[in-house]
């Protein structure tokens, strides 16, 4: 090949000049051209540009080791190390997708001591979440006789405030008001900011009010974090007050203070608020949207969502998956399943936060089928995907595939924590398995050396009394290392009264009482237990205790999802415009039973009363008028979803037994305590709840 077929080859020839031969000899003349002089070489670059090429190489490497090439071409051509270049090495090294820290130390030891070179290394060690770290080598600064710079003091801030620690928080505020820096911009607000989040609110309002006016005035950032201070401390009445004295607004002033009601349970404000912006980012919306899952307001959270996507604002990831949790609280699938379409055709993944909210709705609205799909298809399952896909299997009482789910998740080098144990031991709860349990209950405190909480041990108490070993629950309670809490002893109480135990049911009740003298719970819990034995006096005393205290009872509720719309039912409701047709399929559906041998179990009416009132009384239950509901309205072949605040009453559990088998229907039920899948006369709980 020549070289004319290939342009590489012909700049690589050399550059030299060509003599050309005559055919015959020329004679020289005085009029003959001079012999040209040689090209001269061209001139070196200048080391600032050689340094700029450098820095740009330096912040396009992708990999470590194409660092470490560029840090020994510096060596090779004896280059000096500057301050400027160690810098941005040390700065590189530490981004967030190296962080090889190990060499931006040994960097820092290896070149001349220089503040540009430390304050990348405070810099650096604080994104990479090594506050001890970053805070060390701050102190080594002065120490070196250096001054720390205005891009040192910020992260040294944002490293004694994420500690947490306000001894070192006192003296870096110290150090920067004796260098002067605390009057500076970044610097100010981040001292500001630190108070605040190590929770000295009076101190961060103490060093805004001494704010110069011309500062304040140039800063809305200042503003906006000690707003969000006073909301975090809980005074609202200071932060409305800084709110309305602002020079300028903008619209992270309006969401901090919307978000401060809304953590206070101040839903009102917060929407009067809301609807004086003129401007709202995605951030407002989710706030709305979040401070309502958060208040337990959950068709109020999903109406502004939904607002949201009319008024033609697109949502983040995080508004999705609090709008997927409110459904999950409430047993939505239908709307659940719109917003999984919506954000699949938004561009969103079933990765992250949506995935994981994701499988708890599902499993949550008692689709746990969906819930393992999504798993499966997730890329990235972090612990807390992890977490929700096994309390999916064991509140749906799959204890086996909860157990093997644990087992993968550790087979991909992801360590449980607490929350992964409880719900392995919910799932041995629901399912019996007593031995199990307890090898779970070891293996968190000696082999991964996670000490129990107060809910792990009620875990284990419920565990032993759905057993039937109630002197287990009793030694374990003894055996804790710390006092049992007024749910460990209502666990306990309900393990006495299933089985009947009443001596030791009324050692609970009084330790309950002893607890929450007004707690409507604790009554009830007393109330129940001597209806179950038949005492009914004792039962109507602690009634009347109840009536005079002015102490009432929580309303049981049930919720159904048919034709779109949620339906909401309480025990005797008769508002629904439906009512005629569901108290007659209801009566039909009961004397339709009673010929296959149904039986009211009247031992579950808290009243002592004839025997034809108390099955009247059993008939008005919420989850029955749900069911009678979801009978009228679902077609064939649909599942009926029906969602309870309280635990479900046993008569209402033997009915829907039988109504899954008369009525050929997949009737699921989620109470307080687990899921229960009724389909041909059985259910998934084997009456073990």
């Amino acid at each position: 090949m020549d070289a004319s077929s290939n342009p590489s080859a012909i700049s690589a020839l050399p550059r030299t000049p060509v003599t050309v031969m005559a055919s015959r000899p020329i004679a020289k003349s005085r009029l003959s051209k001079p012999k040209p002089s040689p090209p001269s070489p061209s001139p070196s670059p200048s080391p600032a540009r050689t340094e700029c090429h450098l820095i740009s190489i330096i912040h396009s490497s992708k990999f470590a080791f194409q660092l470490k090439q560029v840090h020994g071409r510096v060596l090779r051509l004896r280059l000096p190390l500057t301050a400027r270049l160690a810098a941005q090495l040390v700065s590189a090294a530490c981004s967030p997708h190296l962080r090889e820290v190990p060499y931006a130390l040994a960097l820092l030891r290896h070149s001349p001591p220089s503040p540009p070179v430390f304050d990348a290394l405070v810099r650096a060690l604080a994104s990479c979440s090594l506050f001890s770290a970053a805070l060390s080598h701050f102190a080594l600064i002065t120490r070196s006789g250096f001054r720390p710079s205005r891009l040192a003091f910020p992260f040294a801030l944002k490293s004694a405030a994420a500690l947490p620690s306000p001894r070192h928080a006192t003296c870096l505020h110290a150090a920067a008001a004796k260098s002067g820096l605390d009057l500076d911009l970044f610097v100010r607000t981040s001292i500001v900011d630190m108070y605040v989040k190590l929770g000295l609110a009076e101190c961060a309002l103490m060093v805004f009010d001494d704010t110069p006016g011309w500062h304040k005035a140039s800063s809305v950032l200042l503003w906006n974090v000690s707003i969000n201070g006073c909301c975090l401390s809980g005074d609202l009445e200071v932060a409305r007050s800084l709110f309305e004295s602002m020079p300028v607004r903008s619209v992270a002033s309006w969401n901090s203070l919307i978000q401060g009601y809304m953590r206070q349970g101040d839903a009102q404000s917060a929407v009067e608020l809301f609807h004086q912006m003129t401007q709202k980012n995605v951030v407002s919306w989710t706030t709305m949207v979040a401070g309502f899952l958060r208040l337990d307001e959950y068709e109020q959270g999903l109406g502004f969502f939904e607002k949201m996507l009319d008024s033609g604002v697109q949502p983040n990831e995080f508004t999705i998956s609090s709008a997927l949790s409110a459904c999950a609280r409430m047993g939505a699938l239908e709307r659940g399943i719109r917003i999984h379409d919506f954000a699949l055709k938004s561009g969103f993944r079933e990765n992250g936060v949506i995935g994981t909210a994701l499988v708890d709705m599902y499993s949550k609205c008692g689709k746990i089928e969906l819930a393992a799909q999504v798993f499966d298809v997730m890329n990235r399952r972090d612990l807390l995907t992890w977490t929700s896909m096994i309390l999916g299997w064991a509140i749906h009482g799959h204890w086996a595939k909860a157990l093997r789910c644990f087992e993968e998740m550790k087979c991909e080098c992801i360590e449980p924590d607490e929350a992964v144990f409880l719900a392995m031991l919910m799932a041995c709860s629901h399912s019996g398995k007593v031995e199990r349990g307890l090898q779970i209950f070891d293996s968190m405190r000696f082999e991964y050396k996670i000490e129990p909480t107060i809910k792990h041990y009620t875990c284990m108490v419920d565990l032993f009394g759905r057993a039937g070993q109630l002197n287990d629950a009793m030694s374990l309670m003894k055996a804790m290392p710390m006092e049992p809490d007024f749910v460990l002893w209502g666990a306990f109480f309900n393990a006495c009264r299933a089985n009947k135990n009443v001596e030791l049911a009324e050692v609970a009740a009084e330790k309950l009482l002893n607890f929450r003298p007004k707690h409507q719970g604790t009554f009830i819990f007393l109330s129940n237990m001597y209806t179950g034995v038949g005492r009914w006096d004792d039962a109507e005393k602690v009634r009347t205790v109840m009536k005079d205290s002015g102490i009432e009872r929580l309303p049981g509720w049930s919720y159904i999802e048919v034709e779109g719309g949620g339906h909401h039912f309480v025990a005797g409701d008769r508002s629904h415009p439906r009512s005629k047709e569901i108290y007659g399929k209801l009566e039909e559906l009961s004397t339709r039973a009673k010929e296959q041998g149904y039986e009211p179990d009247t031992d579950w009416v808290l009243h002592n009363i004839e025997d034809e009132d108390k099955e009247e009384s059993l008939g008005c239950h919420s989850e029955k008028l749900a069911l009678a509901l979801g009978l009228l309205s679902t077609p064939n072949g649909a599942d009926i979803r029906i969602v309870k605040n309280l635990r479900v009453c046993g008569d209402c559990h033997l009915l829907m037994k039988y109504a899954s088998k008369l009525c050929n229907k997949v009737i699921i039920l989620r109470d307080i305590k687990r899921f229960h899948h009724f389909k041909d006369g059985r259910c998934s709980c084997g009456d073990y709840w």
